[in-house]
């Protein structure tokens, strides 16, 4: 198990590493904070959060709609908006901190609280980054809470292999509860 646990931190932390998300796949969200590189205008090249309102703010430009788009996309768009003022601009944008995708490990846990959702992460995965169990945990009564549903998860069946379809992915806003 502490191999397991070993792994799985490991993991946890090069995922929730700034700049790990793919920009092809990422979409960007409210409260995300973004790096803005305009190749050889420093002056407009920074690091901006996105608005509530799901847009962020650059000089010449303005406000920008970025929530719900990639990085790749919102670049493209960026670099379109620049080419009235810049000639042949080339933008590059990169999530510096995930913010708007989050999943919540609460209960008898090592580490309870909120983590980044940058990718496929399964209920098993969640637990392992949250430090593995607390002396007293019921392991085998943990719940996934998702919106108005509550699902199972029985760890001791899911690394035997017994009950694989209770290792789920989570979504963002998920909260796994070990009581």
């Amino acid at each position: 198990m502490f191999l397991l646990l070993s792994l799985g931190v490991a993991l946890a932390a090069e995922a929730a590493a700034p700049g790990r998300v793919n920009p092809e796949t990422y979409v960007i969200g409210v409260q995300d904070v973004l790096a803005i590189h305009v190749w050889k205008e420093p002056e407009l090249s920074r690091r901006v959060p996105v608005r509530p309102d799901g847009k962020i703010s650059l000089p010449l430009i303005h406000d920008v709609a970025a929530s719900g788009l990639t990085p790749s996309q919102l670049a493209a768009a960026l670099t379109e908006a620049l080419k009235v003022h810049l000639t042949e601009p080339e933008v590059a944008v990169m999530v510096e901190q995930v913010n708007s995708k989050k999943f919540h490990v609460m209960g008898e846990v090592a580490r309870p609280g909120a983590y980044p959702l940058l990718g496929a992460t399964t209920v098993l995965e969640a637990l392992t980054a949250a430090g593995g169990f607390r002396e007293f945990a019921n392991t085998k009564k943990i719940q996934v809470i998702r919106q108005d549903k509550r699902l199972a998860f029985d760890y001791s069946a899911v690394v035997k292999g017994r009950k694989p379809e209770q290792n789920v992915r989570l979504e963002p806003g998920d909260t796994i509860v070990v009581p």
